[in-house]
């Protein structure tokens, strides 16, 4: 009886700031194995020609027709480097994933090969990379910014939410943190009435910076003052200096806080919600109702 066997293989290309060549095949899915948590940026040319899925380190591109070469971007969430593909949509393209590697000497991984020399190269790939990161970890990296660390994040924040993916400059050692922070924040500015709301978070070391939206619900325009935001605060931003009434196109802009130690801890607590009882009365949610 005779068989066929389906042999997959990866195409490895390391990344030494080109452009990388990245041809496809129209209406076949092609995987680029990034392995690092990147967001992906391309064209509007490719509107309706270029599908595009990133998760878990992995882009899956697939072309819907043909196109000429394009350049994509991928930035690494973490570092904020941009990683360039130029990509290219033909009838004839390959299929095969792409693996990105970033340090070491490029060889291609092919499930064709023995047990004896897969064994082989991954023995001598691991021996290879342990060396490596033995040496990385022997150099002192002490990351250097061009700003007080405050007006950094403040940048990266303002950058990553509203900049085009190419204007965003890295930031050695930053990521996305979990602000654990509520959906609505009433205590931030009490004294308007105003919608503060959480966008996203970053930490570098031991501070953060807290992207917020913040909308006017009222019909007259409010000059926004930092020093009336209640909470412990390194330093604090408005994208505006006012917003306009509720309804308006500026009755909305974004608040950057920087925060020393985890941002929750910076922020007033939101008072306590009120329950009530089956005798009608309302009383503090974990307080004693007495009779």
């Amino acid at each position: 009886m005779t068989g066929s066997l389906h042999v997959a293989a990866d195409e490895l290309i390391k990344w030494e700031r080109i452009p990388l060549q990245i041809p496809l095949k129209v209406g076949q899915e092609r995987v680029v194995f990034a392995d690092k948590n990147v967001r992906v940026g391309f064209p509007p040319a490719l509107n309706g020609k270029l599908r595009v899925q990133s998760s878990g380190g992995a882009v899956y591109l697939k072309a819907d027709s043909e196109f000429p070469q394009t350049r994509v971007q991928l930035q690494d969430l973490e570092s904020g480097e941009i990683i360039l593909l130029d990509v290219t949509a033909s009838p004839n393209g390959p299929t095969e994933p792409v693996r990105l590697v970033y340090s070491g000497e490029v060889t291609s991984v092919d499930n064709s090969e023995g047990p004896a020399k897969s064994s082989e190269r991954s023995s001598s790939s691991s021996s290879s990379s342990s060396s490596e990161a033995k040496n990385d970890s022997e150099k002192p990296k002490t990351a250097r910014y061009n700003a007080p660390l405050p007006v950094v994040l403040t940048r990266y924040a303002a950058q990553t939410l509203y900049g085009p993916l190419r204007a965003v400059e890295p930031v050695g050692g930053i990521h996305p943190v979990n602000p654990r922070l509520p959906g609505r924040i009433t205590t931030l500015y009490p004294s308007e009435p105003l919608d503060v709301t959480t966008l996203s978070a970053w930490g570098v070391g031991s501070r953060s910076v807290v992207a917020l939206r913040v909308r006017n619900t009222s019909s007259r325009k409010i000059v926004l003052d930092p020093r009336i935001l209640q909470g412990q605060f390194v330093a604090a931003t408005f994208q505006h200096r006012w917003v306009g009434p509720v309804g308006t196109p500026e009755d909305t802009t974004t608040l950057y806080l920087v925060t020393d130690g985890r941002p929750e801890l910076a922020f007033v607590a939101e008072p306590m919600v009120s329950v009530g009882t089956k005798s009608g009365k309302v009383t503090p949610k974990g307080a004693r109702h007495e009779n």
